[in-house]
């Protein structure tokens, strides 16, 4: 771990898993199969009680419904295996990529090869059909070394036939957060040859955003692999050019992003900027009614009309769950926290006060804070961390 970086991944491990200690579980012995009935919707664990990182809702509703990407820490997994090469005893941490759904089946996963340590920061790409991540490794006299600091990668996962596609094979940071963006319509021939962009994706239309040191300093970085694939750093917002950047989400067209700033792990702000190297960053602002500041906004697109996505805490202790059990009626009163979303407009390549504009107040989905996404389909929010949940919506 970087010492440069050492207190912002401190900072960044309430929204993703950068080594924080363990949380300790009661031995349940049995997996979640069944979910927790309220006046909110139906819950269900994800993984029994034990931790979860880097939740992310399925975007596929039809290959992998109500179901959940997530990493792993150390330990027993409650889940069913689908097979005897996933192990659920004596498991590494961040050793697998894990989709499982409300019964705690595993319907898809990816183990770490032979010259891997870890994975990290896996997302769900914007299209069903691709997952980005970390991978991190480290090698010492010609041998594999997981013991000390990591080397990180930004790949892509094709899931149909869990091919990888490499963007960068070296120097990304543990806390890259990376984000992919592949055409709607991009259906890829597994058959074809996979090393270039368009062979692995089945198009050129692939935009790719991360966070990176610049100067000292994080920043958002955006590859538009459709026009040219240079890399270009977006600007941060102005009086905040030394915090934190978290987890930039692209938007369904391809054409802005939402994402988090961290002072520290209690004070963050939320923003929507435009994936343009002269754009300004546009504060979400905080009003009257909101328990917080957005934490980890997410875009949701239905029927044509695009919303963006965002938890609330009312402790403002961190933006995640800290062991509190969401299925207990008791914390579904809005208390803890809750998600909320708002309908926007949005206008690229414009002025700034035409770029974009709320369409109407905001809405509590849940009075839950959920920080994993809302399923394509709106059935399904996701969230975890310790634990992590599927909420069906009534």
């Amino acid at each position: 771990m970087k010492k440069l970086f050492g207190l912002l991944i401190a900072m960044l491990a309430l929204a993703a898993c950068y080594s924080p200690e363990p949380f300790e579980a009661e031995d349940s012995g049995e997996s979640a199969v069944s979910g927790q009935s309220s006046k909110i919707g139906k819950m269900f664990h994800v993984n029994g009680m034990e931790q979860v990182c880097n939740p992310s809702v399925s975007q596929d509703a039809e290959k992998y419904p109500a179901s959940m990407l997530w990493l792993n820490f150390g330990g027993t997994l409650r889940v069913n295996a689908p097979d005897s090469a996933y192990t659920t005893k004596r498991v590494k941490q961040h050793d697998r990529l894990t989709v499982s759904d409300t019964a705690g089946n595993v319907k898809w996963y990816m183990m770490v090869g032979k010259d891997e340590c870890q994975f990290q920061d896996p997302e769900w790409s914007t299209h069903g059909g691709f997952i980005v991540a970390l991978r991190g490794n480290a090698f010492k006299d010609g041998k594999l070394n997981c013991g000390g600091a990591l080397d990180y990668k930004i790949f892509a996962v094709r899931m149909a036939d869990q091919k990888k596609f490499w963007f960068f094979d070296k120097n990304s940071l543990e806390t890259a957060s990376p984000h992919l963006w592949v055409k709607e319509s991009a259906s890829p021939d597994t058959s074809a040859p996979d090393s270039t962009v368009e062979g692995f994706f089945g198009t050129k239309d692939v935009r790719l955003v991360y966070v990176d040191s610049i100067d000292a300093t994080e920043k958002i970085v955006f590859v538009d692999f459709a026009n040219g694939g240079e890399k270009k750093t977006l600007k941060k917002p102005a009086g905040k050019e030394k915090w934190g950047v978290d987890a930039p989400m692209i938007s369904p067209d391809g054409k802005f992003i939402v994402y988090n700033v961290l002072e520290n792990p209690s004070t963050w702000e939320a923003y929507i900027q435009e994936l343009s190297a002269n754009s300004t960053p546009i504060k979400i602002e905080e009003v009257k009614g909101m328990l917080s500041a957005p934490a980890q906004p997410h875009w949701f697109e239905f029927n044509g009309r695009m919303f963006v996505l965002w938890a609330e805490f009312a402790a403002r202790e961190g933006m995640l769950n800290k062991s509190t059990d969401l299925t207990e009626e008791s914390v579904q009163d809005g208390s803890f926290g809750r998600t909320v979303m708002r309908e926007i407009r949005l206008a690229a390549n414009a002025p700034s006060d035409l770029a974009f504009e709320w369409v109407d107040e905001m809405r509590e989905v849940a009075p839950v804070p959920m920080i994993g996404g809302r399923s394509p389909d709106g059935m399904f929010l996701a969230t975890g961390t310790n634990p992590a949940y599927l909420l069906k919506l009534p």
